[in-house]
């Protein structure tokens, strides 16, 4: 099971599963090869959610992914799945040591052509990017620099482009407001910013470690409205 965070029963994560496409041998091989030769496995997507993301990025069909946090190289082959002919995923790792093994994994998908591995520190390479570079953006990265790359990364929205933020909901700290460690409060204030971000249209999803998924607001439909009967 990839669902090591438990906000919902062993039960109906295993129905879920069971009830859910099959991981083709290369995702499987790079899940077991991540479990036990490298650090912090949980950090993987695992099935359940690169299959949901293999199922969003075909629903939307993107020219250009960026992904921030690439870990083992699982959720861009996942996010890949959906490029439109022609189209290029963008992923940025700061372990240098993950580079040999993302980028044979990279080679067994066929991706070679299609996937570019930049390694480096997000804060640094993000700002280098033209702004609306992409229509699809996960990240997955390290979780106090969520709030300082999120402005970062509505920058390299085009307009309706969907942005992707993993491990929002923090293995249910957010929701109790006794936890006060730095990581768990700052998702909290990234979760209230995006609520009250006119710009995007949002909604959370508890898959997982909770997953919201955001669309930027093409200039042309206006604002979100606030407005309450």
């Amino acid at each position: 099971m990839d669902n090591d965070f438990n906000l919902v029963s062993e039960a109906i994560d295993e129905y879920v599963q069971a009830h859910t496409a099959p991981v083709e041998p290369l995702l499987e091989q790079l899940d077991r090869d991540t479990h036990v030769n490298v650090l912090c496995p949980r950090m993987l997507s695992g099935a359940y959610q690169g299959k949901l993301l293999e199922m969003i990025s075909r629903m939307i069909s993107p020219e250009k992914i960026l992904e921030v946090g690439t870990y083992t190289g699982y959720s861009a082959i996942c996010l890949a799945k959906g490029l439109r002919p022609g189209g290029r995923l963008t992923t940025i790792e700061h372990n240098p040591e993950l580079e040999k093994r993302i980028r044979s994994y990279f080679r067994k998908a066929g991706l070679d052509d299609r996937v570019e591995l930049l390694l480096g520190e997000a804060a640094d390479l993000l700002p280098r990017f033209p702004a609306a570079s992409f229509d699809l953006i996960f990240l997955d990265a390290d979780k106090e620099a969520y709030l300082s790359y999120y402005p970062l990364l509505k920058r390299l929205l085009t307009e309706g482009g969907w942005l992707l933020i993993d491990n929002v909901l923090w293995n249910g700290k957010v929701a109790d407001y006794r936890a006060k460690d730095k990581d768990t409060c700052l998702l909290r204030e990234l979760n209230d910013k995006i609520q009250q971000d006119p710009e995007m249209d949002n909604v959370m999803l508890p898959v997982r470690d909770g997953l919201s998924l955001l669309r930027k607001i093409p200039a042309c439909q206006g604002n979100r409205d606030f407005e309450t009967e």
